[in-house]
């Protein structure tokens, strides 16, 4: 009996030690097969992109990772990429490390209610045969809004040089401009326009998604016949230079935020649209973007006509 005591004893000091070790180790450290888990900080690139990064660094936490330490990950997007374009400069695309594509804002194209414009097609007919004529706004000029009606003109085989279009700082002043008659359409992010469409102040024409908006009733662009799929897209980057391993496990620790429910359920809760891409897929992408976004600029005869002066994002044009 003295003796099958101590063995029991042993047994339960071997059962313990392991449990600590599993404790001190397993549960904090690593997960799935053994892999170290990463430690990042997240931070936005700027005050727009403020709710992203604050999303994704709350999803990043559900999903079991440690925020706020390591190297650092940079939440920006299509406006900085944009701008860099506009003032001949080098942003966070040209020098940082693409790590992937978070989610998206769709654009709405939307009329006054009292617009004798009566949908997309006629909007698109009024553009191709007057586009000097038809005047649009929305926000700042190179910016998502004005990049989306020179995709549109593209598209429909508009001369897009003869596009005028007057960017304002704030969505209240475009929505102004449009109901005073200032402008016959503008675009902007459907979250900025819900309330005047569903007081039935603006008519929406078409969204720049490529599929529709559950909630609303308001065909896509491709629906109308124009091969555009569009959104004011938010991505994560890393620091310049990084190690093969160290992107490796930054691309992995987005590729799992992504896929995780605390990320789908703050798109839903935000109205952003999730659309997730990483690691080499989301470079190659970022690489077409960069393409369509400076042939757009040119189209529209913004490049090598605008100082770097000029106060892209902060004031009207």
């Amino acid at each position: 009996m003295k003796g099958s005591g101590e063995q029991f004893l042993r047994r339960r000091r071997f059962f313990a030690l392991g449990l600590a070790a599993c404790v001190a180790g397993c549960g904090t450290r690593h997960v799935g097969r053994g892999v170290p888990r990463a430690r990042f900080s997240i931070e936005p690139g700027g005050q727009q992109w403020i709710r992203v990064g604050q999303a994704f660094a709350g999803a990043a936490r559900a999903t079991g990772f440690a925020v706020g330490a390591g190297p650092a990950i940079t939440v920006t997007g299509l406006p900085a990429l944009s701008a860099a374009e506009l003032n001949n400069d080098q942003s966070l695309l040209d020098t940082g490390t693409p790590l992937a594509r978070l989610s998206g804002e769709a654009v709405v194209v939307v009329v006054p209610d009292g617009s004798p414009v009566k949908d997309f097609d006629d909007f698109g007919a009024r553009l191709l045969t007057q586009p000097g004529r038809t005047l649009l706004t929305g926000g700042p000029q190179g910016e998502p809004d004005h990049l989306l009606f020179g995709l549109i003109a593209k598209a429909l085989g508009a001369d897009t040089r003869q596009v005028d279009y007057t960017g304002y700082p704030s969505s209240g002043e475009a929505v102004a401009a449009l109901l005073a008659g200032r402008a016959v359409a503008a675009a902007g992010p459907l979250a900025d326009w819900r309330a005047g469409i569903g007081r039935g102040r603006v008519r929406a024409l078409a969204v720049s998604s490529a599929a529709r908006v559950p909630d609303l009733d308001v065909p896509t662009l491709l629906e109308c016949g124009v091969r555009v799929d569009f959104a004011n897209w938010v991505a994560a980057f890393g620091p310049g230079g990084m190690s093969d391993e160290s992107r490796e496990r930054a691309v992995r620790m987005c590729g799992e935020v992504l896929g995780s429910g605390a990320w789908e359920a703050a798109c839903r809760a935000a109205g952003w649209l999730p659309i997730p891409l990483a690691g080499d897929d989301f470079a190659r992408w970022l690489g077409t973007e960069i393409d369509r976004t400076r042939a757009v600029l040119r189209d529209l005869g913004l490049l090598d006509t605008i100082k770097a002066t000029t106060c892209w994002g902060r004031c009207g044009h």
